[in-house]
């Protein structure tokens, strides 16, 4: 067991030393879509790299993911076969999002071993949801 303070410093040397290993810009920090974003998370369990539709007005959540949903073929044929569409997905906090993802099973931030594979999970997952979505920014924003 880790301390919180312990924990919190692993955190966040994973999370430098990420950055150093992928250093690139990832172009998809913000879509430029309130409540439209795309996320990384690690923990004791998973890694995810997410598309996050934390809208609260439930009309925009809804028109959004539809649009996502009806590119769910082209994702998972061309891009991210391992994508998860959520449409009701509930955050640790409660707040209802819906959400598309892809999750690495079996790693864990506190485990020194799994750390290349989470970054290079990571890495690369990102680079296809970037490519999907740049390919395919129009729609999403029309």
């Amino acid at each position: 067991m880790f301390s919180r303070e312990q924990s919190k410093k692993i955190r966040q040397e994973f999370w430098i030393s990420f950055g150093k290993s992928f250093p690139r810009k990832w172009i998809l920090y913000n879509t430029k879509i309130k409540d439209f974003s795309f996320k990384f998370h690690f923990d004791t369990k998973k890694a995810i790299v997410s598309l996050d539709i934390e809208d609260d007005n439930l009309e925009n959540r809804i028109k959004y993911y539809e649009k996502l949903e009806s590119l769910k073929k082209v994702l998972t044929e061309n891009y991210l076969p391992k994508a998860i569409y959520e449409d009701i997905y509930f955050l640790e906090n409660g707040k209802e999002i819906s959400r598309v993802y892809v999750q690495l099973d079996n790693v864990c931030i506190h485990n020194k071993n799994t750390w290349q594979e989470t970054m290079v999970f990571l890495n690369e997952t990102m680079q296809k949801f970037e490519e999907f979505y740049t390919d395919f920014e129009d729609f999403i924003k029309s």
